[in-house]
């Protein structure tokens, strides 16, 4: 495992910052209205932000053709470094049109704000369902990522990127530690490993167990949930962090925990998403990353453990980083405890397991899930975030 100065060496070996200068700042200012505009979606904007602070290192801006279609159909960036995701800002025909390559285009996110430039380097056309049979495993419009993929525009617009001003997060700005940072506090911690673990649910009994797990072997815990555009479905930013609080107050070592947003948008990838995750972690400083079952999936489109088959695809110094592969936990009833199948003696009747979606029916009926699933305090706080 390569090593830097601030422990692991981000994806890549250099974090990147794309973050203004004060000089910069002020000539692209002057520059904003003679630019052409292009305005991004919740997705690009985080997009953006997470390419300038370094958590897309080695990234420096949105992918040209040669990394994009090395990526949709290797894995890797046109380097061959390893890289799962393709990372594009896609418009339409009318937008593009106008845009001359090596010009710079001011970039505005949804509410109109100027929040980047782009060095247009390269616009090009993509073939939309390769993608999604390639990154998504599947060119179903019922499929979120797809449908996003289906959704935005036919050209990418690709070259390096610089992020205006970087904003305290409006929800959570206490928790708002960028990459640089997350290494500085491991560092003053005195962390040489420490895992990290992704969610987009509130954390519940299963998921306490596998982390506490993994804390028996490493010297912290980075949790990190995705507070960037999720499923409409999905249970609110601001009530999952509130759940994490009550668990670190009453359930964890406070001083082997950080809590912090990883501004990123779910894709919902499943096995490439994971590798993804693992990467983005990486750039934050984790030597470890917990992929538990059916990682940043959605519906039926992945195996149970096809996000953790997928790590053996690569060789692991070219990751850099260990992923910990969890089976399903569940709560035991012959031994009273939360196990999984490699610990536990128990038949599958014996197994009491609750799935997020099925806390979400329950909380909707007025139910509130029971103690081997949910610490009551948590499963209190989702009974009144439901009802407020």
């Amino acid at each position: 495992m390569s090593k830097h100065s601030d422990g692991i060496a981000p994806h890549g070996g250099q974090l990147i910052n794309r973050i203004v200068t004060p000089e910069q700042h002020s000539e692209f200012l002057d520059k904003a209205d003679s630019l052409p505009k292009v305005q991004l979606d919740e997705r690009a904007t985080s997009d953006l932000e997470l390419i300038a602070i370094g958590g897309f290192s080695p990234l420096t801006g949105f992918m040209e053709q040669a990394d994009y279609e090395s990526v949709v159909d290797t894995m890797r960036l046109a380097n061959g470094l390893p890289w799962s995701i393709p990372i594009t800002l896609s418009v339409d025909e009318a937008t593009a049109e106008p845009l001359k390559e090596g010009s710079l285009v001011g970039l505005y996110d949804p509410n109109g704000r100027f929040v980047g430039v782009l060095e247009l380097t390269q616009k090009y056309h993509y073939d939309k369902k390769r993608e999604a049979v390639n990154v998504y495993r599947t060119d179903e419009d019922k499929h979120p990522g797809v449908k996003v993929v289906y959704d935005q525009g036919n050209v990418n617009l690709a070259g390096p990127v610089w992020l205006m001003q970087r904003d305290l997060h409006p929800l959570f700005p206490s928790y708002q530690i960028d990459p640089a940072e997350s290494r500085r506090r491991f560092k003053e911690k005195g962390w040489k490993t420490v895992v990290g673990f992704q969610t987009r649910n509130p954390i519940h009994r299963a998921h306490e167990y596998i982390i506490k797990c993994a804390l028996e072997i490493v010297d912290g815990l980075f949790l990190h949930p995705l507070v960037g555009a999720t499923k409409s479905d999905d249970i609110p930013a601001d009530v999952r962090m509130r759940c994490y609080e009550i668990m670190i107050d009453n359930y964890f070592p406070k001083d082997r925990v950080i809590l912090a947003i990883n501004p990123a948008a779910m894709r919902y990838a499943g096995p490439r998403e994971a590798i993804f995750h693992a990467m983005v972690r990486k750039n934050y400083g984790c030597t470890h990353f917990i992929v538990g079952r059916d990682h940043a999936g959605v519906g039926d489109y992945y195996g149970t453990y096809d996000a953790q088959y997928i790590f053996d695809e690569f060789e692991p110094e070219e990751l850099g980083i260990v992923p910990l592969k969890f089976e399903h936990a569940f709560y035991c009833e012959i031994t009273e405890t939360m196990a999984t199948s490699k610990t536990s003696p128990s038949k599958p009747e014996q197994r009491i397991h609750l799935s997020g979606t099925k806390v979400r029916e329950m909380l909707r009926r007025g139910e509130l899930p029971p103690p081997q699933f949910s610490r009551p305090l948590v499963a209190a706080e989702l009974a009144r975030a439901m009802h407020e």
